[in-house]
């Protein structure tokens, strides 16, 4: 037992670390550095760490259709203007995500007038078409050349049809054309973004080919497709370096830019694991493979112009609450705002083997 007496407690807020190389002046030499970032954090210490580390931001959420315009014609700007004029003041490229998905969409977008969901006649197609056009023309003309990214369809592939193309609402209504159609009206308002298709699992090789038969087929007809993004959020076991090697080199030859849009690295193998606290060797193996696919990643510069991860720190991380509620630390700096071995392996992988690591870490003398 014990008793205390004459005592104040206070909240401390995180501090960044300001005796550490910048990520982005590192990663210069060969593509922007970027995080996904969400609403509430431009008003905490995690604005810090991301104007020290990163050159590109791509708000996770306040873009999507729920957001943005979750009554039809009623468009909402408060979140992506302050993260626009965020990047602006700090020098940032911003990156719009996304104009067309089929999740995180309202339920009126696939309804008519009546409430009834549309269907393929050509009066629903008329009406989605418009919906669609409006959507993108009105987010384009607000922020012109202020967003220098878009990824304007995410997720329309899949490998079980012989097309690629997934079943979605937008692709029951109008079927291949509303990407066709997305990519046009983008270009016909933003003829300086680079367009991008953005889709996951593409080191799966199904997958992959499904991609690269729809990006060729839209790139053959002239649709413009500037770049391909390949999301990424990775486990130990897969992708492997090679296999990220392969899907790279595969898109080559389309000549489109390609982009890391949404990486992460779980430091679970498996679903029912749930750990309170990060094991140490977990993280050092975590920066490792961090370590790794930056080898690969350097090697294609020629190829790619930015590497976002999906979020500046742990304790932002969608992770933390896709399964569950356990925690997840699949990210380059920790609950603290603190470098972890996820960062030394990019930056300066050599401190993989420096003692002892820990949960937290400081920065080694070479950098202080």
């Amino acid at each position: 037992s014990y008793l205390l007496d004459d005592f104040d407690l206070a909240r401390v807020e995180a501090q960044v670390q300001d005796n550490i190389p910048a990520l982005k002046t590192v990663l210069a030499p060969h593509f922007k550095i970027g995080t996904s970032v969400t609403r509430g954090m431009i008003d905490t210490p995690h604005a810090a760490l991301i104007r020290r580390h990163f050159n590109s931001i791509t708000p996770g959420n306040e873009f999507k259709w729920d957001a943005v315009q979750a009554t039809e014609g009623q468009f909402a700007f408060e979140g992506t203007d302050r993260w626009v004029d965020f990047a602006a003041q700090h020098g940032m490229q911003i990156r719009g995500h996304t104009f067309v998905w089929h999740s995180q969409a309202p339920a009126w977008l696939f309804q008519d007038a009546q409430g009834q969901p549309l269907t393929s006649s050509p009066a629903h197609k008329t009406l989605l078409m418009a919906r669609l056009e409006t959507h993108i023309r009105t987010i384009a003309r607000r922020y012109g050349n202020r967003i220098a990214v878009w990824d304007v369809v995410n997720e329309v592939t899949d490998p079980a049809f012989p097309d690629g193309l997934r079943r979605s609402p937008w692709f029951n209504v109008l079927g291949k054309e509303y990407i066709d159609r997305a990519f046009i009206v983008a270009r016909e308002e933003l003829p300086n973004a680079k367009l991008v298709i953005n889709d996951y699992n593409t080191d799966i090789p199904a997958r992959r080919e499904a991609l690269y038969r729809v990006v060729a087929d839209l790139k053959a007809r002239g649709i413009p497709v500037d770049g391909v993004g390949h999301q990424m959020h990775n486990s130990f076991a897969r992708p492997t370096p090679g296999q990220v090697e392969t899907t790279l080199q595969r898109f080559i030859p389309l000549g489109v830019d390609q982009e890391i849009t949404e990486l992460d690295v779980t430091l679970y193998d498996d679903l029912t694991a749930s750990w309170t606290e990060p094991p140490a060797d977990r993280l050092v193996r975590q920066g490792q493979y961090y370590r790794d696919l930056f080898d690969v990643l350097r090697r294609f510069a020629d190829n790619i112009s930015t590497v976002t991860v999906w979020g500046p720190s742990d304790d932002d991380s969608w992770l933390n609450y896709a399964f569950d509620t356990r925690q997840d630390w699949p990210l380059l700096y920790d609950r603290q705002l603190q470098a972890k071995p996820a960062y030394w392996g990019i930056v300066d992988p050599t401190y993989l083997t420096a003692a002892p690591l820990s949960t937290r870490l400081l920065a080694p003398a070479s950098a202080r």
